[in-house]
């Protein structure tokens, strides 16, 4: 997300850091070009307005206009102005009430709202350990209300009993005294969609608000939208009192101006963002991470906070006392490739890493995606056992009948065992510097994580950030 605004951004201010001086000037035409930039991504015509007074008020001060680095400094201020637009501080879910604390989702119909209402269910169970209930509300569209209770069925969170002919109060009614009775702590009402803002739906909707009084009402709308995303907000803000939005489809939006607009038009935090069909595909929205990623600071602690997640313990420690003995097989880096994955593949990675936006559109403009990672995957999967165990054993013709099998190419396979190779050489060098403990010893002496990664892909102490290899599959 935000790839064009953040690009453009980049463009801005490198000519700019690459000044030792700044006068007002400077400073105003830099201004008009992150104007036009946000425009550009969709942003809403006066909080553009607004974030650029504001910044250009700061930025033409003495203070940065003499300071060592003016460029860095208008830099800093302008991430400050987006952390403040986008709201500052993460908006955590406010359910401190008796039990059973109530989220009543709402959005125009095709938004992801059902969806949605399953994710954050999940997140809650098993995130927060919170015993959860949904119920649809949904009595117009077909189907609806048997698809939240096939999501409940996949999530493994309770849905209430589905009634033919139940209107959508007294299934609130119902829902209500279930999850009283059943002593659940949270229960979603998922609200019927609109295709616009129907004034009877609405009333409907109040009337649900009136008797179920939730905790959090949420606000969910389509990102790929824009514009008509932040009107939506506010004609939805005007009939309930909101409390918070999630934005969906934000991994397929390139620019962003919902987000940007949100929190100044409706004056409601953004609370989650939705980054994908799967039901894990949640995440809580740091305005400060987000400045950063957008203004291509990169967002490591979001990454470490993804890898702690995805990371199987087993599988961690075996690779840790396999790496103690300098050892590396394929099985071994099948395990990486698929830890890549589910991180959010080389793409997402590159894009949390600081300085690596140019990696990132490299990765773009040579044609390759995450797809990549699943040939690699099919290659080590045409290996046999033996072959994965000792890689060695790779002569010509087995290459030949690996590439045949997994629909790949001869050329493709030797790039897969090069990256192998350097990896193996990798844990090798590890061990001779004393395991994990050298490495720590080493980071403790300075490297830290610029240490660590080398000052981009394909360096550093371990190999490179991402598998050694990595460089070279970046060339065609």
């Amino acid at each position: 997300m935000f790839e064009s605004l953040s690009e453009r951004l980049g463009g801005v201010f490198d000519r700019l850091r690459g000044r030792g001086a700044l006068n007002e000037a400077d400073v105003r035409e830099a201004m008009r070009e992150v104007r036009i930039a946000l425009l550009e991504a969709d942003v809403a015509l006066p909080v553009v307005r607004s974030f650029v007074d504001s910044a250009t008020s700061k930025a033409v001060g003495q203070s940065v206009l003499k300071s060592v680095t003016p460029g860095q400094q208008v830099v800093k201020i302008v991430n400050d102005a987006l952390v403040e637009m986008l709201g500052s501080e993460a908006s955590e879910l406010d359910l401190a009430t008796t039990p059973p604390a109530i989220i009543m989702m709402v959005g125009l119909q095709g938004s992801g709202k059902t969806t949605t209402s399953a994710k954050i269910a999940r997140r809650l169970t098993d995130k927060d350990r919170k015993k959860v209930m949904m119920a649809s509300l949904d009595v117009n569209r077909p189907a609806a209300q048997e698809q939240l209770a096939i999501l409940g069925e996949q999530t493994g969170v309770a849905t209430l009993p589905i009634v033919a002919g139940q209107q959508p109060v007294d299934i609130a009614r119902r829902a209500m005294q279930a999850a009283k009775l059943q002593g659940f702590d949270i229960l979603i009402l998922d609200t019927a969609g609109r295709l616009h803002v129907d004034q009877a739906l609405m009333d409907e909707m109040r009337a649900v608000s009136d008797i179920a009084k939730p905790a959090e009402t949420l606000l969910v709308v389509d990102s790929l939208t824009g514009q008509d995303a932040v009107n939506v907000a506010k004609n939805f803000s005007e009939q309930v009192p909101l409390t918070g939005i999630v934005l969906t489809r934000m991994d397929g939006d390139a620019r962003g101006g919902a987000a940007l607009s949100m929190r100044a038009v409706t004056g409601k935090p953004i609370k989650f963002v939705g980054t994908g069909e799967k039901l894990d595909g949640l995440d809580v929205f740091h305005p400060s991470r987000v400045a950063g990623r957008i203004l291509g600071m990169g967002d490591v602690v979001s990454l470490v906070e993804r890898a702690s997640e995805t990371i199987q313990q087993d599988e961690a420690e075996a690779m840790a006392a396999k790496m103690a003995k300098g050892q590396f097989d394929m099985n071994d880096l099948k395990s990486q490739l698929a830890q890549m994955q589910r991180m959010g593949g080389m793409g997402g990675i590159l894009g949390m890493l600081p300085g690596m936006k140019k990696a990132q559109a490299q990765l773009a403009q040579s044609g390759m995606d995450d797809k990549i990672l699943v040939r690699m995957d099919a290659i080590i999967n045409s290996m046999t056992p033996k072959e994965r165990a000792k890689p060695e054993l790779l002569a010509a013709k087995r290459k030949i009948r690996i590439a045949n099998g997994s629909g790949t190419t001869v050329q493709e396979v030797n790039k897969l065992i090069k990256m192998h190779q350097e990896m193996a050489g990798a844990m090798k060098k590890l061990k001779k510097m004393g395991g994990m403990k050298g490495l720590g010893a080493m980071l403790g002496r300075g490297g830290g994580l610029s240490g660590l990664l080398g000052g981009g892909a394909g360096a550093g102490p371990m190999g490179q950030a991402l598998p050694p290899g990595f460089d070279q599959l970046m060339k065609k």
